[in-house]
């Protein structure tokens, strides 16, 4: 298995390996470039970001660039085909449960929340001119790409490296993981496990990826306490509360990185109905219960195996 090369960035662990390892220096400026990107159009965390000026700037049109609009078509996509499961109009939700920066820098003990159980503002609620490129909320709506911002990241540089260098790439961004090109034989293995930066010998799994992408979504690493409440970042958005904790984490695998963790995203939110949603959707998945047993659907592979 090949090591990937690791760096922090956005909030978690980026990772490339690439196939031609005298391209390793291309393929690195172009991830960072990508990275860079992403996250001065969708950081939640910057004050100079476009997403930030959308939210500032609610009631009223705001101009945004290409990316943008591409990672807000991607984000409002999601919520269709989830029927709302996974939903961009979030924002709010996740402020008022804490997690309002970076989380490095949260407060892992804060003081007890005020629940108020409501539904988020919904996708609907979001304009977009393609003509002008603005984007519209309505005020009192606050937009969050977290559930698709990182995959959509991956996917495009794993995609622009394996172009550009004329070889197979594989991007990983925290449990978001990307492949493009040819790949090597007999393809990329990839380490499935609760926690990405745990080191290699806590992996549950490891799989062999050719192609698309593969997106692991949890509730026991990115969670913090309010008083004596234990919450963590997937939110419900028929409650505006993190989901209920039936699943420790769900792996997905699919077609490309951002479909892989738009379901895995949706399975945290389903519960119990997660593994029918997902094998009538026909995508190979892997769901850990919150007492370690485990289940597997559409094909996901009991040893290592191709997954997609």
């Amino acid at each position: 298995m090949r090591q990937p090369f690791t760096f922090p960035a956005l909030g978690t662990t980026a990772a490339l390996v690439v196939d031609d390892v005298r391209s390793f220096e291309t393929a690195r400026v172009l991830l960072s470039a990508e990275i860079d990107a992403i996250d001065a159009a969708c950081s939640r965390f910057r004050d100079d970001s476009e997403l930030a000026r959308v939210n500032a700037n609610a009631g009223h049109a705001t101009p945004v660039s290409a990316l943008f609009a591409e990672a807000l078509h991607v984000a409002l996509r999601a919520a269709r085909i989830t029927d709302g499961l996974v939903d961009p109009t979030v924002g709010s939700a996740m402020r008022v449960i804490g997690y309002d920066r970076s989380f490095d820098e949260l407060d892992r003990n804060g003081p007890a929340l005020t629940v108020s159980l409501r539904r988020v503002p919904g996708w609907q609620t979001v304009e977009f001119d393609p003509v002008a490129s603005t984007v519209r909320i309505a005020e009192g709506v606050e937009l969050d790409f977290g559930a698709t911002a990182k995959a959509l990241c991956a996917d495009r540089a794993a995609r622009n490296i394996a172009d550009t260098i004329g070889a197979g790439a594989l991007v990983g961004l925290g449990g978001d993981i990307a492949v493009a090109g040819a790949p090597p034989e007999p393809g990329w293995t990839v380490l499935i496990a609760e926690d990405h930066a745990a080191g290699h010998d806590t992996a549950d799994q490891g799989i062999v990826v050719r192609s698309g992408g593969v997106a692991t979504s949890g509730t026991t690493v990115r969670r913090w306490l309010r008083g004596d409440r234990a919450v963590h970042h997937v939110i419900d958005p028929q409650s505006g509360q993190p989901a209920d904790e039936h699943w420790r984490t769900v792996s997905v695998a699919a077609g490309s990185c951002v479909d892989a963790n738009i379901a895995s995203t949706a399975a945290i939110v389903l519960g119990p109905d997660a593994p029918a949603w997902l094998d009538a959707r026909r995508l190979p998945a892997r769901l850990v219960a919150r007492d370690g047993s485990v289940a597997r659907v559409a094909g996901w592979p009991a040893e290592v195996d191709v997954a997609c």
